[in-house]
């Protein structure tokens, strides 16, 4: 009963239908469950309502709880409901009415009294005054003095270093059109008594200006198409291709250079004549310009995915160095003009696995994205794809540094693919050393003679290898040995092959020549001879990708738990140590296993204090209980090395054999794996895109959502392989906060916010505008002579204005009376596009001596629809 006499829920602006009809807080519903099974006959309707009230009636619910009871007839889309409420002495019946066709008798205030009253059929008179709720809604589709500011790119234009009219390594964002379709305008009287107002079919005091109440409601587009959303998912699409990159660009491509022009006269002769055995030269440069010769060839200018003006533009842009005068020298792009490393969006790649927002292996994912939304989708990808592992062939062979990558082993938190073209940078820079060395040599005899007791240069003598696979450092060229002035292998292995690691052999080893230091110890002298221990020049640990550290992880598994593979495992894993004991052992000779101990790991040498036969104390060490367990790792090491420095040791990291295996991996790529490899880089560069234009709008909704954004993806990317779906997920969240950021700039150039001269009134404007965003509706403060109201006012008479092909007058001036407003309103406003009505009153019913129990009836009236529904209240005490 309060709920039916109840204004505060009058007209909710997001409910179930029963909620805005009958103004119920709570009821239950009675549904067919399946589409196809509407209760039609009323005769079918009746024989339900009744069974299950008596039901309800039987246990005691209706009576305890007098929660109200529906059934729903006819079709679905109808909503239709029938239904009561049973209490102690009430009775409540809920009726309704549904037409196509509204009659013209019930459209307007007047003719809805005379059903409601009839209906009533109170024999009170003068009957007791009845509560009016008016709302009125208006809706504004037309937004013609206002064009949408954002506009596609033009994807011909190629200025400055653009494609697309877009800056290379930056994404696009907003919607193509405009993400608002429609304002609904309601404006309700939620307080009128019958008499107070005239609403007939001649004449109505119903002004909208005048309404004391107004709201706001935007309808947003249907999936507006956005320019960000829709480069990333037109990227993802290339995860599902399945061709390779020589089937999208033509096998002809790779065709064997001179298979066209055999001569056929010489096809049986190959029966006949032995021929040699083609060995192909690992050397990559024919392979370069072969490859680039038969691309020509097969595949014209005119025929090629990407347009040699774009594609350079491109690849200076990926490769800066290349624009330069001077020779290319690898130089890092990665440096001042970067984000801090503290800073929380340029650290955002360690929780995608992606790659830093200034790497090469980022800029290349967005120029990928580019390529394919504008220039020739896949095929334009395989081409720029070909080009780029060409590059990265050129730069190998010719020792040039790979720009945009940070110095040092592969990052395990980035991408494999960027840990592959770190990887690809180490090779370079190892064999560019081994190279820098050898010049050195030959220009500079004396400080190659020196070369081992100097620290200066340490770099020079700790790279220096060789160019071949699997040969040791000491077959370099004898010129080398003798700049050394070491003793010969055949030498060393004849004094110093097994003796190193005995106490006999410490003569032997103490009058070899040091070689391969790198500077003194501080105060640590070796133990048994009292000379100062020199730090060695050792050999880097070979650097690794995530890909290889699981393969060796395999391997070691592999070999099982029994004591040989144990040791097999051990032997694997100590060939470092065994490189350093050599290099310790070639710049101290004379030292003995404790003294290389307490250089590389000095917790395993303990030392304590003791009192000798004098009294004086004394520090005595010893090695570690781990260290003297027999058959020990160290000591077979240390017994098995060799004085030999790091210059002339087998190399830890073979440069070559891994450069090979990288360029290998890289051309094998096709544009799928390139895309899943690249994916995360393009997500984190969206990401960063939305929260950059977030920041413009200040929309805290939307704050929240990229939170959500970051750490959902966090979780996904970190996975080897993530689910199409889980990623189609995070791509389909940043759509949304793209469109929800276009909504907010179309609200605010429509509202004006920019252009207000107030402070005041342009933040009520920027709050107003927030809440239609955030809020199913929202409501206008002054209603029509606020400042908001008075721009909605106006946006409404322009497009009346335009429709009826008057022309543009300014803007209402804000000194005209309420009398001319009223009589203009009018024109000022279209016909409503629904009329809702509430009538109320409490009266006795069915006979004059009952109980005063309320009466409520709602009516909608739409073009092509009109509602009533009532819920009507009687006295059954006595009936």
């Amino acid at each position: 009963m309060q709920d039916l006499l109840c204004m505060s829920n009058d007209f909710p602006p997001r409910a179930h239908c029963l909620v805005r009809w009958y103004g119920l807080r709570e009821f239950v519903v009675i549904a067919p469950a399946a589409n196809n099974d509407a209760v039609l006959s009323e005769s079918k309707c009746n024989l339900l309502l009744s069974s299950v009230s008596i039901a309800l009636g039987n246990t005691g619910c209706i009576f305890s709880s007098q929660v109200p009871l529906f059934v729903q007839i006819h079709q679905k889309w109808r909503r239709m409901y029938v239904g009561e409420c049973q209490g102690p002495g009430v009775r409540t019946d809920f009726e309704m009415v549904h037409l196509r066709k509204v009659p013209n008798q019930y459209t307007h205030l007047s003719g809805l009294l005379d059903i409601f009253k009839s209906k009533i059929g109170c024999p009170l008179t003068p009957l007791p005054p009845v509560s009016i709720a008016i709302r009125f809604t208006y809706v504004l589709q037309d937004w013609l003095q206002y064009f949408w500011p954002q506009q596609p790119p033009d994807i011909d234009a190629i200025v400055g270093g653009e494609v697309g009219g877009l800056e290379f390594g930056k994404l696009p964002f907003g919607a193509c059109e405009d993400p608002i379709s429609e304002l609904h305008l309601a404006t309700t009287w939620p307080h009128l008594t019958e008499g107070i107002i005239v609403d007939n079919d001649v004449y109505s005091d119903l002004d909208p200006i005048q309404a004391p109440h107004w709201s706001v409601r935007v309808r947003k587009a249907d999936n507006p198409q956005c320019l960000l959303g829709d480069f990333v998912t037109e990227f993802f699409k290339i995860c599902r291709r399945k061709e390779s990159t020589d089937e999208i660009l033509g096998r002809s491509t790779f065709e064997e250079e001179g298979r066209e022009t055999v001569d056929i006269t010489h096809a049986l002769s190959k029966l006949t004549e032995p021929a040699p055995v083609p060995i192909h030269k690992l050397s990559v440069t024919n392979m370069v310009h072969s490859a680039k010769k038969k691309i020509r060839k097969h595949r014209g200018v005119e025929e090629s995915p990407l347009n040699n003006d774009v594609l350079n533009a491109i690849l200076l842009f990926l490769f800066p160095d290349a624009a330069s005068d001077k020779p290319l020298d690898g130089f890092t792009s990665t440096g001042n003009n970067n984000p801090s490393s503290d800073n929380e969006e340029y650290n955002l790649y360690n929780q995608f696995k992606s790659a830093p927002s200034d790497s090469l292996t980022y800029k290349l994912a967005l120029c990928l994205c580019m390529i394919n939304f504008y220039h020739g989708g896949v095929k334009g990808v395989a081409h720029l794809w070909q080009e780029f592992v060409l590059e990265m062939r050129f730069r190998w062979e010719n020792n040039f540094l790979i720009p945009g990558l940070a110095n040092g082993v592969p990052d395990l938190r980035c991408c494999l693919l960027h840990q592959k073209l770190q990887m690809l940078n180490c090779c370079i820079e190892r064999k560019r050393a081994r190279d820098e060395g050898k010049k050195s040599t030959f220009s500079d005899h004396a400080s190659s003679a020196s070369a081992g007791d100097s620290g200066q240069d340490h770099v020079k003598d700790t790279d220096k290898e060789k160019g071949e696979v699997g040969k040791s450092w000491d077959s370099w060229s004898d010129s080398e040995e003798e700049y050394f002035e070491c003793l010969s292998d055949t030498e060393e292995l004849k004094g110093n092959g097994q003796e190193s690691g005995k106490k006999g052999g410490a003569k032997e080893l103490s009058s070899l020549k040091p070689e391969g230091r790198l500077h003194q110890h501080g105060k640590l002298t070796l133990l048994h001879t009292g000379e100062p221990l020199y730090i060695p020049v050792t050999q880097e640990p070979a650097p690794m990708t995530e890909d290889l550290l699981e393969e060796q992880s395999e391997v070691l598994a592999k070999l099982g738990t029994s004591a040989e593979g144990a040791h097999l495992r051990a032997r694997m894993q100590s060939a470092c140590l065994l490189s350093d004991m050599e290099s310790f052992k070639a710049a101290n000779p004379g030292c003995f296993l404790e003294d290389f101990v307490r250089w590389y790991s000095p917790r395993d040498y303990v030392e304590e204090e003791v009192v000798d036969e004098k009294g004086n104390v004394i520090l005595k060490g010893e090695l570690s209980a781990r260290m003297k367990i027999p058959s020990n790792m160290w000591v077979e090491a240390w017994e098995t090395a060799k004085p030999v420095p790091a210059r002339r040791q087998r190399r830890l990291f073979d440069d070559t054999r891994e450069a090979e295996k990288v360029l290998h991996y890289l051309a094998v790529q096709k544009p799928a794996d390139l895309a899943r490899h690249l994916l995360p880089c393009v997500i984190h560069a969206a990401v960063l895109k939305v929260k950059e234009e977030e920041t413009l709008e200040n929309i805290s909704s939307v704050k929240k959502i990229i939170k959500q954004i970051i750490s959902h993806s966090s979780k996904v990317l970190r996975f080897p392989n993530p689910e199409d779906k889980k990623l189609e997920e995070i791509i389909n969240q940043i759509t949304n906060v793209e469109a929800t950021i276009a909504r907010a700039r179309s609200l605010k150039a429509k509202f004006g916010t920019e252009k207000c001269e107030q402070e005041e009134e342009r933040e009520d404007l920027e709050r107003f505008v927030s809440c239609l965003l955030e809020q199913p509706e929202v409501s206008v403060i002054g209603a029509g002579r606020g400042h908001a109201g008075s721009i909605i006012h106006k946006l409404f008479v322009n497009a009346q204005r335009a429709a009826s092909m008057a022309p543009v007058e300014e803007e209402l001036k804000r000194t005209s009376s309420s009398e001319e407003r009223r009589q203009n309103s009018g024109s000022d406003f279209p016909a409503p596009a629904g009329r809702e009505l509430i009538l109320r009153t409490t009266v006795p019913r069915p006979a004059p001596y009952s109980k005063a129990l309320p009466q409520r009836m709602y009516s909608v009236l739409t073009k092509e629809d009109f509602r009533l529904a009532g819920a009507f209240s009687a006295d059954t005490s006595f009936f």
